[in-house]
Parts: structure tokens; sequence; C-alpha cells
């Protein structure tokens, strides 16, 4: 009978959180650097240096790969013969190592859970609680997977109740091209098959916790019906162009994982879940002996990379920038912009669009200026701000006209593709959109010199910032006749691969 503590799975937990906020697996350095190495797109080459140089930052000073630092999920197997010497329930013991872990002095996470999902939607500020799955089985010790999942990812988890004779290949092709940029690629695809429309999704969750592994695969060969779709989907994939932060390129994925469970002879349920450029998990076994040690990876797996903009990149201070300069911007193109930026996202949004309709003055003057649609990480010791990558910007659609056609807003400035909708009001108001890397958010926070809150303070992370910014590398991805890199890019690497037929119309 092993005896396991109450501090120990707390302590454990929440070193684990800590650990993975700023630790990328090393599995996932090395996939990202052969993707790098390889890479003959400009734009995705550079994106993928911009996540490597980040990733290296982040192991080196202690602090969070992405700005969203996540939402819990906790996976137990728990061994029948452990006995626990606790007093808190096991979810309560998780949710205290996460609450620990997010209030750390030395590395403050972002809380991005939000109580009343379907109502007020409360920030519970220290980001519980964790969501939980335990399974009880034979043994005499505790199996736990941390990981820390971002929305952005999250966001694009797709299911669908295929036929039984339907084709799991064609059902991936079709939908990965519709989950666009905003999961952050190139990442991994957890996928699930089997069992009920639960199950499916829970498996494809459990398959992005395991470590990149393709090439191995690959160079032995499939030996299953599993394996032999891993390789097919991985391959068709990659040959969809998508690319890097979907800037078009070689690399979407970096692995395919794959579980499955057994079926209703009705029923083909098939999940399939992303995990990001900012993939973090961390696996450990408690036996009694005390907390668990995770033994904090080696300098030298990552690759030195010293340059995060390519020679072309242009300066431009966006404090003087002129419409007739905005409209000289083409899709692709790379700047380094300093000067004024403010901040906003979904709820600050929100609030500005009722302040707007009640006829009440707003509480920033957004006229000429650029909006980055960041929620930061608090800042600790003597930084300016936290990392403070940027938020999927397809969320700020519906707003898009509002803030163009109502504020004089001149530019916006996040991640992935904007809508038709966004992009069209784009091209009415001779306005531009620019993107951040996604999972480059400390190097990006380091461009910042000057941070204030100027508005809604109360909304927490998704206040209104007023960023001082110098030579923050961004691209053009929308520009003033509405032209988007994230369609011609992935269009002309699927050509230019030539695997699969482009679709036109």
């Amino acid at each position: 009978m092993t005896v396991i503590r109450q501090d120990d799975l707390i302590q454990s937990v929440a070193d684990a959180l800590q650990y993975i906020s700023y630790y990328h697996p090393v599995d996932f350095v090395k996939a990202v650097t052969e993707a790098y190495e390889k890479e003959e797109s400009p734009a995705a080459k550079d994106a993928l240096a911009q996540i490597l140089i980040n990733s290296r930052m982040c192991a080196e000073g202690h602090r969070p790969i992405c700005q969203d630092t996540g939402i819990v999920t906790v996976f137990l197997k728990i061994g029948m013969q452990v006995q626990w010497d606790a007093t808190m329930s096991i979810q309560d013991m998780v949710n205290e190592g996460v609450r620990r872990a997010y209030n750390h002095p030395d590395n403050v996470l972002r809380a991005s859970v939000l109580a009343d999902p379907a109502g007020k939607r409360q920030n519970t500020r220290d980001n519980t609680p964790a969501v939980i799955h335990m399974e009880v089985v034979p043994g005499d010790k505790v199996e736990v997977i941390v990981a820390a999942k971002g929305g952005g990812s999250e966001a694009k988890s797709k299911f669908v109740m295929l036929n039984p004779s339907d084709s799991i290949v064609d059902w991936v092709l079709k939908t990965v091209p519709t989950m666009g940029a905003g999961w952050c690629p190139p990442g991994i695809l957890g996928i699930g098959i089997g069992g009920t429309a639960e199950k499916a999704m829970l498996l494809a969750k459990e398959a992005c916790m395991e470590s990149i592994d393709i090439h191995e695969l690959k160079a032995r060969g499939p030996q299953n019906t599993v394996e032999e779709l891993r390789l097919e989907i991985f391959e068709k994939v990659n040959q969809l162009g998508i690319g890097a932060q979907g800037l078009g390129g070689l690399t979407t994925v970096l692995d395919v994982k794959i579980l499955d469970y057994p079926t209703h002879a009705a029923n083909k349920p098939v999940a399939m879940i992303p995990n990001c450029a900012a993939t973090r998990h961390a696996h450990f076994v408690l036996d009694g002996s005390g907390a668990a040690e995770l033994e904090p990876p080696r300098l030298e797996d990552w690759p030195v990379i010293t340059r995060a903009a390519g020679t072309a990149s242009r300066r431009v201070n966006l404090d003087e920038v002129t419409p007739e300069e905005i409209q000289s911007w083409k899709p692709g193109d790379t700047l380094l912009v300093s000067g004024t930026l403010l901040t906003g996202r979904d709820a600050a949004h929100k609030r500005i669009q009722d302040m707007l309709a009640r006829g009440e003055e707003l509480p920033v003057d957004f006229r000429g200026k650029f909006i980055y649609y960041v929620g930061p990480v608090d800042p600790v010791g003597d930084e300016v701000v936290g990392p403070a990558g940027p938020t999927t910007s397809t969320r700020m659609d519906k707003f898009t006209e509002m803030m163009l056609a109502e504020t004089g807003l001149a530019g916006m400035i996040g991640k992935a593709e904007r809508g038709p909708a966004a992009i069209e009001a784009i091209k009415k108001h001779k306005a531009v959109y620019l993107i951040a890397v996604g999972g480059s958010a400390y190097l990006v926070s380091k461009a910042i010199r000057k941070s204030r809150v100027v508005a809604f303070e109360d909304l927490g992370m998704e206040a209104i910032h007023e960023f001082v910014v110098e030579d923050m590398p961004v691209t053009v991805a929308v520009d003033s006749q509405g032209d988007s890199v994230h369609q011609s890019g992935p269009a002309l690497w699927r050509s230019k691969i030539g695997k699969i037929p482009v679709v036109t119309e």
C-alpha cells in the first residue's frame, strides 16, 4: 500500500504548471527546429524563427511562452492500492496546485478562466477550476499528466459523427482549412476515433499529450491501421500548404497523434483537437516518496537563432504614419513598428459597442491609432509588461466595421486570418490588419517600452492598455485593398507543393 500525501500532489501540480509555462517539451523544440531548417517560405520561416527565439528566451528567463497561459487539464491514473493522507478531495488538491502555480510571485501566470460562462463571465482570478479526468487502475502509484491548453487552439476543436463507410482522411482534409490559423500552427493534431461523442473528444485531448515521433514512425514503417492513418494524414495536411501561422509553407503539422476505442456498429465518431505552437504538458508519477521532481531541459537543445525579422523589414513610426503610407503596404510585407499602440479584445470591444449605442463618449481616442488584440500577463520584477502575444483576431470581426467607422481607428494587430465581413470593412475604410506571431509572447513583450492601463481597469487582462513599442515585428496580413496573405499564401504553397489540386472557386 502506497501512501500519497496531500501536499505532494498539490506541490507537484503547482511545480508542473510553472515548469510547462516556460519549458517547451524538447521533442517539440526539435520538431520546430527541423521545420525551420527546411522551410522555403520566407514568411513562414520568419514565424518559426520567432517561435524558437521566444522559446529559448522563456527557458532562460522562466517566463510564459504564451500570454494565454491556458485552462488547466489534468489526467490522473490512480492505482487501486493507493491510500491518501489527505483531508481534501482530489479535485480540491489539484485546484489548490493550480492556484499556487498561477499566483507564483516570481512567475505570475495569466488567469483566463471565467465562471458563469453563459452569464456574467467573471474571472475566477486564480485560473481555477481545472478540468480533471480520473481513472482508477491496477497498481500502487498515481500517474499524472498536467497540461495548459490555450483558448485559440481549443476553439478550433472539431467533432463529427461519420457514417461507418466515410473516410476519416477526407473529413480531416476538408476540416483543417476551415480551422484557419487561430490555433497557431505548426502544432500537433490529436485525433480520437470511436466510443461515443464524448469519448472521442477525450481521446483526442489525450492524444495531444503524446510525444512527437512521426519521423521515427516513418522510418520504421506503419504496423497497424492507426499508424497508417497517422502517416497519411500527416503527409496530406502538410500538402495543404497552410504553413506556420497560416502564412503558407511546408509545415502545418509537426505530428498527428491518434487514439481509438471500440464503437457502435452504426457509428464512427471522430474528434480532432489541435495543440498549438505553445504546446505545454508534463508527465510525472507519485510513488509515496514525495513531490515529483521535473528535470529542466538543457539549453543546448534549443537552436541559437539571433534574428527574428528578415532583412527586408521596414521601420514604421505609428505616431507619424500617414494613410498614404498605410495604403502602400502589401500582404506579406514585414514591418518593425514603433510608437503608441492601444490594446483591446473581446470584453473591451463589447463595452465600446454598448457605450456607442448609448451615445456615451469613449474614454480613449482611437483616431489614427492601431489597436493590438492582446491580454498581457502581469509584469514581475522590473518588467514593463509580462508576455504579450496576440490573440485570435476573428473574434473581433463583428466589431471591425464599428471600430473603423465610428472611432477613426487606422489599423489592427492580432493573429490569424480575418473573415469576409472584417476584410470588407478594412477595404471600405482603407485600413490595414497586421499580425504578430502567436507563440512569441515573451519576445513581443521585449519590444514594449512603456505600458499603462487607460480604460476599463475592472476587466483585468482585458482592460485597455496604452503600449509604447520599439521595433515590434509584424507582418501585413490584410492590406487596404482587402487582399489577405492568409488566402494567397496557402494557395501559393499548395500549388508549389503540387500534391493536392488547388480549388479556385
